[in-house]
């Protein structure tokens, strides 16, 4: 099951969170989700060059709030925060008019994030790079700055060959099945001249569990607290007697 699902929907209830978080009636739930894909649409057309991992969106009364997720806050800010001023009044227009808050919060590590590593790898073949050049160091940085494990996968003409296939690397852990595990998920498409390349690519993240928490009570031999067992050796010549 966890082969043919997407990592982050199949873990919402559990350890995700939804990106679109606002209650609405059956008549309105339609009209705001679109309106949500057109913010979430044009806020990545408009900050292309910005890492734009993922666009939260929340709602209440006639408020919205949008979170962008970007590995270079940077450019989103702008000069004296002149950028984002524009992109508030852009984002405003298209939610009818509502009264927007917009907040930019900073990837901390663009290599370990599913979705700027898919998307800077379709990059790199957009520029004719190796497929498996990029595939290689896109898994290597990502060991190399913590992640447990990391898979690749790219389907299309590679190499511009006339014949489509599928090529995939994988090295370390990457548990699908595992609820608890912390692996995220990206997907982008590289327009190239032969067609469009797809790159899939999932990244199995550290987290915190007890095994991890008490680890260092195993690693420095202490003996468990508990009640103490008897002493082997000779007994107490009192109690042989």
């Amino acid at each position: 099951m966890g082969q043919k699902v997407n990592p982050i929907g199949f873990r919402i209830p559990i350890t995700r969170a939804w990106q679109s978080r606002w209650f609405a009636r059956k008549p309105e739930f339609g009209s705001l989700l679109h309106e949500d894909l057109k913010v979430r649409e044009y806020v990545k057309e408009r900050l292309a060059q910005a890492a734009v991992s993922k666009v939260t969106i929340e709602r209440f009364a006639n408020r919205v709030r949008v979170t962008v997720h970007s590995g270079r806050p940077g450019l989103v800010i702008g000069r004296k925060g002149a950028e984002i001023d524009l992109l508030k009044a852009d984002v405003a227009k298209l939610t009818g008019g509502k009264e927007v808050y917009l907040d930019i919060k900073e990837v901390s590590q663009p290599e370990t994030d599913a979705q700027l590593v898919a998307e800077n790898i379709s990059q790199q073949l957009v520029r004719r790079i190796g497929f498996k050049r990029a595939m290689k160091r896109a898994i290597s940085t990502a060991l190399d700055m913590g992640a447990l494990g990391a898979k690749i996968r790219c389907s299309g003409r590679l190499g511009g060959a006339e014949l489509a296939r599928t090529e995939e690397f994988h090295e370390g852990k990457v548990p699908l099945h595992t609820l608890k595990a912390n692996v995220d998920y990206g997907f982008a498409e590289a327009r190239t001249v032969a067609g469009a390349i797809g790159v899939k690519v999932w990244i199995c993240k550290p987290e915190a569990s007890e095994d991890d928490t008490n680890g260092h009570d195993a690693k420095a031999r202490k003996a468990q607290k508990g009640p103490k067992g008897r002493p082997r050796g000779k007994r107490n010549p009192k109690q042989q007697a």
